[in-house]
């Protein structure tokens, strides 16, 4: 009778800690667009999982807010970034959940074409390690600069402009922080910009870039990344099954119309 009962005692206190951290709010560091955008299409879809959405402003390191504990999850970047971010904090973080491509483009309010780019031109670029090099792959994929031949992975080899071997336009690159870019767009001749940013400034990556990355094979996909600890927790397992489902993925289509693009969940 003794074990029975500490058996229905350990169950129930399991159930009461379960409920307890279900309900819970759960909190989500996120950049406004297109990230806080879809979490606030989710609070609608799955009103039981209570999402705490913390829009993230300039300046504010997500991977930092996760690291000291100030929230339990972020949604705003992909794998090579947080690989960075993780060497820069000695910290490790876990992937939850992989849910949609953003193609990073290329943008100007002077010239309508690559073909059209002066001698000298100046193109601003992210100044993060990550996005600098996936905007110089973008550079070369457009032939308008090409770097050297090591350089063959986009996501697992950093490029720098100091990599760059052939030049023909002598294109001078400006490194610029990430949001401020759209900014830029009336001082410089070319702008790559992070689709998020670009689709903040009310630009349609889809429509407005005169290069986009390719969504086949891209490494670049957003993630939800949360602690090691709770990675197991059922907040994070019922969001990331909600990021994923056909219904989410086909918000996003409709809402972004090509901007971005989720990654692996079918059409419903």
């Amino acid at each position: 009778m003794k074990n029975a009962a500490f058996k229905l005692v350990g169950i129930a206190l399991s159930l009461s800690l379960a409920w307890s951290a279900y309900a819970a709010p759960l909190r989500i560091a996120a950049d406004p667009v297109p990230h806080a955008e879809i979490l606030n299409f989710i609070k609608k879809q799955d009103p039981s999982l209570d999402l705490q959405v913390v829009e993230l402003t300039s300046g504010v390191n997500a991977n930092e807010l996760l690291a000291n504990g100030d929230v339990d999850a972020n949604y705003f970047q992909h794998v090579p970034y947080l690989k960075d971010q993780e060497k820069a904090l000695g910290k490790t973080f876990a992937v939850a959940a992989t849910v949609h491509i953003e193609p990073l483009g290329i943008y100007s309010h002077k010239h309508k074409d690559l073909k059209s780019l002066p001698e000298g031109a100046t193109i601003a670029v992210p100044n993060n390690a990550t996005n600098l090099s996936r905007a110089l792959f973008l550079l070369q994929s457009k032939g308008l600069i090409k770097l050297d031949g090591k350089f063959n992975d986009p996501a697992s080899t950093l490029a720098t402009p100091n990599d760059i071997v052939e030049n023909p336009h002598n294109v001078k690159i400006l490194e610029i922080e990430s949001p401020q870019i759209p900014r830029s767009l009336d001082d410089v001749d070319l702008a790559v910009i992070n689709g998020n940013y670009a689709l903040e400034a009310g630009l349609t990556p889809a429509k407005d870039a005169l290069g986009l990355e390719s969504a086949a094979h891209n490494p670049y996909a957003n993630i939800l990344v949360t602690n090691p600890q709770l990675a197991n927790d059922p907040r994070i397992k019922e969001l990331a099954k909600d990021l994923t489902s056909p219904q989410v993925a086909e918000f996003i289509r409709q809402h972004y119309n090509g901007s971005v693009i989720p990654v692996s969940a079918p059409q419903s």
